[in-house]
């Protein structure tokens, strides 16, 4: 972080712009990730200027991956939360790298902290359960695979939801 960011509140958790207070990011994401989570945010934002579908959405999977929104990232989180941090974290990622693939240890690094390793089956279980659904793909090799039975390394690649780009823009 630099020298030029907002003061804190004497817990860490919040920064205090112009007298109001506002979640702070999680400061156990490894650097890293938290500055490709931060691009994917600020990307978000300068398409929620320009009305593009989808923006919205992009901004708020980009908070809740950095731990801005959601689930305070000081407690202890539920399966549920945990997932729906997870998902955020994949999508914000496949986002930011565009049409790269990512490993599921990309989401457990960015959101498990120091015991990122312990926290691999519920990144798993969460990035399954959206496979099913066709959101997300899981890919071995190049092909897709069912995570379920899937052994060995795996990649997680963007699924329908980011298959409905926006069309690009005309002149005139």
């Amino acid at each position: 972080m630099s020298d030029d960011a907002p003061p804190r509140t004497e817990d860490g958790r919040y920064i205090v712009v112009n007298s109001r207070r506002w979640r702070a990011t999680d400061p156990s994401i490894p650097e890293a990730f938290r500055q490709e989570l931060v691009k994917e945010l600020m990307s978000a934002r300068r398409a929620v200027k320009a009305g593009e579908p989808g923006a919205r959405e992009r901004v708020s999977d980009a908070k809740v991956a950095l731990g801005e929104r959601g689930a305070p990232w000081w407690d202890e989180s539920t399966d549920t939360e945990f997932a729906r941090r997870a998902i955020a974290t994949a999508n914000a990622l496949l986002r930011h790298r565009e049409g790269k693939s990512i490993c599921p240890s990309d989401v457990a690094r960015s959101i498990g902290g120091i015991s990122w390793r312990s926290r691999m089956d519920a990144v798993r279980a969460a990035v399954a359960e959206e496979a099913s659904a066709g959101r997300l793909r899981v890919t071995q090799k190049g092909e897709n695979v069912d995570l379920a039975t899937a052994k060995g390394p795996v990649r997680i690649v963007a699924g329908q939801r980011f298959e409905h780009a926006p069309e690009p823009k005309r002149n005139g």
